[in-house]
């Protein structure tokens, strides 16, 4: 077996898992989560093989059929393709062992298997964005993504959950559109879609047909601002954190939209490059976007009663500090955005999964009832705390790491403003996520718990939990042990 089959071995798997659940329904379902979990541990050896490959090695491509990738399909490995699908099945990894001891949260027995089908599916189409080196294979892996999302939002069979996916479906497929005729503009300018042709002709094609790449550039941030929910093409995304599964929002919030996140690195920076960006002003827009969401994200899930909607507003203003770092279009902007998109995938796991094991223990979201609940759920409030700490910024957590990174690429911009924006938001995170630590630890008079052991729930729901609090100290601790990764990934862009 050749290393550049490895891409469509990790695809065929999670395909051939999603074929199989239903075959074992008659089965334990036992089984089929430990068999989701040999096909998951066999991904994550492909990914951490390729992932030392293409930094040790160095990239490699693989076309299918032996068609010349002008006509056929191409996959590219390059650092930054192997590091994020190596992230995302970490991540992925970690949720499916939490579900499996939640009873996923509200989900009907009889819907476990489906549910389990739209992960693997949700999967396969994230690694095909990141390994496709097409454009309209884009679309079509993000069509499956956006359907298979849609299906797991709305699989609590409730009133307010088909609202949400309804809202959702409405939303994305505009920016599936949007992004669709982007392609077509770029197809019709320069002949390709495959996106190293179209990088070597972009330039021929902008000072031929301008308009037509000025619309195309256009179309396809808008296209992917909606999916990755960038301000103010947001409203889809609250609704959906609090009408889903904890598993879900987790999925949505720290995997799904980063993914749409680095669809737009690659559409920014390998489709149009870094001096046509500059000539149409899309730095500046970009710029203001960001400092906008970074701003009013945070305002907006300060007046959140419920904990799920809440961050589902605190996603983004995060989504808002990658944009800053995209948006510098420099090399220490663009490693402090894709350090924080591992960051923060830790970190809003870790508190999406505290707060659905608090869901799963007491049935309360509210967040006035979080009075003592550290007292009586001492690992789930625990890590929630240090995720929250995290989310501010403070040091010894991987969120200081990246509030400094990007500190320091704005500074290097002299965009002292941002930097006034980025505190600003990092005291707005104060204001919404210390109440509730102070209300689990340091309030206790209107029930008087005490701490008498730790909180009777499945282990395969504490085990998780505990290992996200572990790796966002970690992370924090030795930052650089993942950084020369990212900054492979980010010389994928900028040289």
């Amino acid at each position: 077996m050749n290393i550049e089959q490895l891409p469509i071995i990790n695809l065929i798997l999670f395909l051939f898992m999603a074929l199989l659940i239903p075959l074992l329904k008659r089965r334990p379902f036992k089984i089929t989560l430990i068999l989701g979990f040999i096909v998951m541990c066999l991904v994550l050896a492909s990914s951490s093989h390729l992932l030392w490959h293409v930094n040790e090695v160095g990239s490699f491509s693989y076309t299918f059929g032996g068609h010349e990738a002008r006509y056929g399909i191409e996959f590219l490995l390059t650092p930054f393709s192997a590091l994020f699908t190596w992230v995302i099945i970490i991540l992925a990894m970690i949720i499916y062992i939490y579900s499996s001891g939640d009873a996923t949260e509200g989900i009907e027995q009889s819907e476990y298997g489906r549910y389990y089908v739209l992960l693997f599916i949700l999967l396969l189409s994230m690694f095909g964005i990141l390994y496709t080196n097409d454009l309209f294979n884009t679309y079509v892996f993000i069509e499956i993504l956006s359907i298979t999302t849609c299906a797991i939002i709305s699989i609590k069979k409730k009133k307010d959950t088909y609202t949400s996916a309804f809202r959702y479906v409405m939303m994305n497929e505009i920016g599936s559109l949007s992004y669709l005729f982007g392609v077509a503009l770029i197809y019709m300018a320069t002949g390709y879609t495959n996106i190293s042709m179209v990088s070597e002709s972009i330039q021929v094609a902008f000072a031929s047909y301008p308009f037509n790449i000025v619309i195309a550039l256009a179309f396809m941030v808008i296209g992917l601002g909606i999916k990755a929910a960038i301000f103010p093409f947001h409203i889809w995304l609250p609704d959906a954190h609090s009408s889903a599964p904890s598993t879900s929002s987790a999925i949505l919030s720290a995997i799904v939209i980063k993914v749409y996140l680095l669809v737009l690195v690659k559409i920014l920076f390998s489709v149009f490059g870094i001096d046509i960006l500059e000539q149409m002003n899309m730095p500046l827009i970009l710029l203001i976007l960001s400092g906008t969401a970074m701003i009013l994200g945070s305002i907006f899930a300060i007046a959140q009663k419920d904990v799920k909607r809440m961050l589902g507003y605190s996603s983004v203003a995060q989504v808002g500090y990658i944009l800053l770092g995209i948006s510098l279009l420099s090399f220490l902007g663009l490693r402090a955005a894709f350090f924080h998109i591992i960051s923060h995938g830790l970190m809003k796991t870790a508190l999406f999964l505290s707060v659905g094991e608090i869901i799963f223990y007491k049935k309360t979201r509210k967040v006035n009832d979080f009075d003592g609940m550290g007292f009586i759920m001492p690992v789930a409030m625990g890590v929630f705390s240090i995720a929250a700490l995290g989310m501010i910024g403070l040091p010894l957590t991987s969120g200081f790491i990246s509030k400094l990174n990007l500190g320091i690429a704005v500074l290097e911009n002299n965009y002292l403003v941002f930097l006034v924006i980025l505190i600003i938001s990092s005291l707005l995170n104060v204001i919404y996520y210390l109440p509730i630590i102070i209300l689990a630890f340091l309030r206790n008079e209107k029930y008087h718990y005490r701490m008498t052991t730790i909180e009777k729930t499945p282990r395969t729901m504490i085990t998780p939990l505990i290992l996200l609090g572990i790796l966002i100290v970690s992370l924090g601790l030795f930052p650089n042990v993942i950084m020369p990764y990212i900054e492979a990934a980010v010389e994928t862009f900028i040289s």
